[in-house]
């Protein structure tokens, strides 16, 4: 290469470059000096958000791995009362055409607050609109107002009335009432009506719409200002910190309406995938329970557990609510940033959600159902017309596993929500969950406790005699009769324990009752559970072991001879149809009273390991003598051999030890019926307990435990055999 054109070839680099730089020149002029200030307020308009993203809710299951409860995600329209803009007009512009679009794809939206009919003539929902008034045990009257009373009086739309002030303190944000004098004694006199106090449902309904500024809207149609009245007033509550869930406006919205929705780019509407729960089976309601948003209670306690957004899901009820820990996962942490229009333009992980644990319970859904199935449609067949609800427990002997447990009426957890004012209302209170909640006495079925402690203090011995006459004349008074002499006339004679419990002679319990004492009956009646909560994950009632304690609680006076009527299973003895299971399961296996439980297993969130396992706990052990327990228990087998409910049980295959009770409520309505019983007799596997409200006799029972025993031994075992060899158990 020759100087020259080694010059030519430096002097066209630098060339090269010096156009290079100049381009950039330029672009970085046009960037920071031509477009400099667009370009700022758009960055300055991008918002950026932290999102709590919520995590998957571990799934319920079954002992044999079939899923009762588990997740759907679907999509809902949420609102932004802050982000529609600060004038009334603009707000009631986004929510008007949110509506529109709604009524066009029929997608029915949250209108549930608002204690107001949508039609007219207008009419409120609930008999106290504004406040309710209760007494405490000094006398003292206390107002408890509404939400719509705490919303309209911190928007000026509720004036004193003759009965009642009310008050808005600004400074605490807080809103008050109190009764006036004329108020106090209109409560006293029974005159008070909260319904009739206050402005009517249309003048508190006008007066709401003039404060979300749809006056003209309610002179021209009052039914579309009541719709949209409807929704502002769910969003006024927040606003006002009157009410703290989070407004869902519309859930498990459809494809077509999502995209309109996005069309239109509403401002402040937001739509957004979430989970609901679904239910695999109709069954098991009590036990399996719901979620919903919590409530300000709730707050307080979980707020202290940590984790938790004061507008989060958690469980309500059953067993949602008892293994909330171990269903809710972890929630995880998103960053969003939005453009000025509110465009999503971009989103980051800062921390994933992790789903929940998945529970395994001891129940058996099939068995469930044949159990709910069998008690309904028995029920009808009953003597007794005066039945009100019902229950029943299985439970296995040799560990505390509750494989059924049915109460009647039952609901769905399905139409929860749409049903809950029909179930709230029905006098049958379908909610109640009779199984753990329901108390009943036991009845002639206490006489296995009372001959167990008769036998075992040496009171008694397997070949005893005692000569039952049938009026128990120890005492002056009481001086009851046997079943036998009151509706025949006639008594058991000379009989031993097994007779006494397979005739249900109520003279020999009186007699054997008196020689133990209440002190000696009371402390048997403990050990096998009665008066003790069983210790099972939901809640549960105590009950009630009669005695002196619990007479002289009431104010009352213990007399000595009310001991006849303990031994019999009734005085004020009260039992859960579980703690009656529980109480079978612990004679038939010797003794061992097992903690009663629903929790099996606890997996994590993919089945892959099995993070907790349940094991058995004897919380009580019971020293019965071979002998004496054989003696009772053929008293038993005896009942359904040759005995009142003989006939449902000679054709089942399999041998079964039973007893029914009975115990009068009031001399005007039928007994409640009991029934327990175990099988096989000779190797006992479950205890099955039933109770029936005013059911009449507990030998009419008979026949529904029977067909639960050959479902559970034929059907059943046939089911877990197929499940435990074909089926992969998750």
């Amino acid at each position: 290469m020759n100087r020259h054109q080694f010059h030519r070839r430096v002097w066209g680099s630098v060339f090269g470059l010096a156009l290079v730089l100049l381009w950039l020149g330029s672009a970085l002029y046009d960037v920071q000096v031509v477009q400099g200030p667009s370009l700022a307020a758009r960055a300055n308009h991008k918002i950026q958000e932290t999102e709590t993203v919520e995590a998957a809710r571990g799934q319920i299951l079954d002992r044999y791995g079939r899923v009762l409860v588990s997740n759907r995600v679907v999509y809902q329209v949420t609102l932004d009362f802050d982000a529609m803009g600060k004038e009334k007009n603009d707000r009631l512009e986004v929510i008007g055409q949110l509506m529109a679009l709604a009524q066009e794809e029929g997608v029915e939206w949250t209108d549930s607050l608002l204690p107001i009919t949508q039609g007219r003539p207008f009419r409120f929902t609930t008999d106290t609109p504004y406040y309710e008034v209760s007494e405490d045990e000094d006398g003292n009257l206390t107002v408890t107002l509404s939400r719509l009373a705490k919303l309209a009086i911190k928007l000026k739309c509720l004036p004193d009335s003759e009965y009642v002030d009310y008050t808005y303190n600004a400074n605490k944000d807080k809103t008050s009432a109190v009764l006036t004098p004329a108020g106090e004694e209109a409560w006293r006199t029974k005159k008070l009506d909260p319904k009739k106090d206050g402005p009517t449902a249309t003048e508190i309904l006008a007066s709401l719409c003039e404060s979300f500024g749809l006056e003209d809207r309610w002179e021209q149609d009052p039914y579309q200002a009541r719709l949209l009245a409807g929704v502002l007033y769910e969003l006024y509550l927040r606003e006002r910190d009157v009410y703290w869930e989070t407004y869902v406006f519309a859930e498990d919205v459809n494809i077509n309406f999502i995209s309109k929705v996005k069309e239109h780019s509403l401002a402040g509407v937001v739509v957004e995938p979430t989970t609901v729960r679904v239910y695999s089976t109709e069954y098991a309601a009590h036990l399996l329970g719901r979620v919903a948003a919590m409530s300000a209670s709730e707050w307080e306690y979980y707020k202290e557990q940590g984790g938790y957004a004061m507008d989060d899901k958690v469980g309500k009820e059953g067993v949602e609510r008892a293994f909330e820990s171990e269903l809710r996962g972890k929630p995880g942490t998103r960053i969003v940033e939005r453009n000025n229009s509110g465009k999503v333009v971009n989103q980051t992980w800062k921390t994933e959600p992790e789903a929940g644990s998945n529970v395994v319970l001891t129940i058996d859904i099939v068995l469930q159902q044949a159990v709910e199935d069998i008690l309904a449609s028995s029920l009808e067949n009953l003597k007794s017309e005066e039945v009100e609800g019902a229950a029943c427990v299985i439970v296995d002997v040799h560990n505390g596993e509750i494989l059924a447990a049915a109460s009647y009426p039952t609901f769905s957890l399905a139409n929860y929500a749409q049903d809950i004012q029909i179930n709230s209302e029905n006098p049958l209170k379908p909610f109640l969950n009779r199984a753990f909640q329901g108390t009943y006495p036991p009845g002639s079925t206490f006489k296995m406790i009372t001959s167990i402690a008769a036998l075992e203090e040496g009171i008694i011995t397997p070949k005893t005699i005692i000569n039952t006459t049938g009026i128990y004349t120890y005492y002056d008074s009481p001086q009851p009769k046997c079943w036998i002499r009151r509706q025949y006339g006639g008594q058991h004679g000379r009989i031993n324990v097994t007779k006494a419990i397979e005739v249900s002679c109520n003279y020999f319990m009186y007699e054997i009752g008196r020689l133990l004492g209440i002190d000696r009956l009371g402390a048997y009646a403990a050990k096998f559970g009665l008066g003790e909560k069983t210790g099972v994950e939901l809640p549960e009632s105590k009950g009630v072991m009669a005695g002196p304690a619990f007479t002289e609680s009431l104010g009352g006076k213990w007399h000595e001879g009310a001991v006849l009527s303990v031994a019999i299973g009734q005085e004020s003895t009260q039992a859960s149809p579980l703690q009656l299971a529980n109480y079978i399961a612990t004679l038939v296996n010797g003794g061992n009273r097992y903690a009663a439980h629903l929790l099996k297993q606890v997996k994590s969130n993919d089945f892959s390991q099995i993070l907790y396992s349940y094991e058995p706990e004897i919380v009580e052990t019971i020293d019965i003598k071979p002998e004496n327990l054989e003696a009772v228990k053929a008293g038993m087998l005896s009942l359904t051999q040759s005995g009142s409910v003989a006939k449902y049980f000679r054709d089942l295959g399999i041998k079964v030890g039973a007893k029914t009770g009975s115990a009068q409520v009031s001399a005007e309505t039928e007994s409640n019926a009991v029934f327990v019983c175990f099988a096989p007799y000779d190797d006992p596997q479950i205890a099955v307990a039933i109770a029936v409200e005013h059911g009449g006799s507990g030998s009419d029972l008979g026949r529904m435990a029977a067909e639960i025993l050959e479902y559970y031994f034929s059907v059943q075992e046939n089911q877990q055999e197929i499940i435990a060899e074909n089926t992969l158990v998750r």
